[in-house]
């Protein structure tokens, strides 16, 4: 396997959501980069305020996932101008 993002790595063991999106970001992303993402997640969650268990919470995220891991864009920046300002 070569992962889309570093071209290199280990693949993941299962997909991490039970979706057609799961199973892309398997096949396509290694463990390492997995790893990175769940850390900026997290930091998109606590600047947003994202509830995850909200369905509009996890559309975010998925769009975020299409963009950064499977796309071309090496990383989304978070919008500071926005900090306090979003409600979900």
């Amino acid at each position: 396997m070569k992962c889309r993002r570093c071209g290199e790595g280990l693949p993941m063991d299962k997909p991490p959501f039970r979706n057609d999106l799961g199973t892309r970001v398997q096949a396509e992303i290694c463990q390492d980069c997995w790893k990175d993402w769940l850390q900026h997640q997290t930091v998109l969650i606590n600047h947003y305020g994202l509830d995850p268990r909200e369905k509009k919470s996890r559309d975010f995220l998925y769009e975020q996932i299409e963009k950064v891991l499977l796309g071309d864009e090496k990383g989304a920046e978070v919008d500071t101008s926005k900090q306090g300002e979003i409600e979900w």
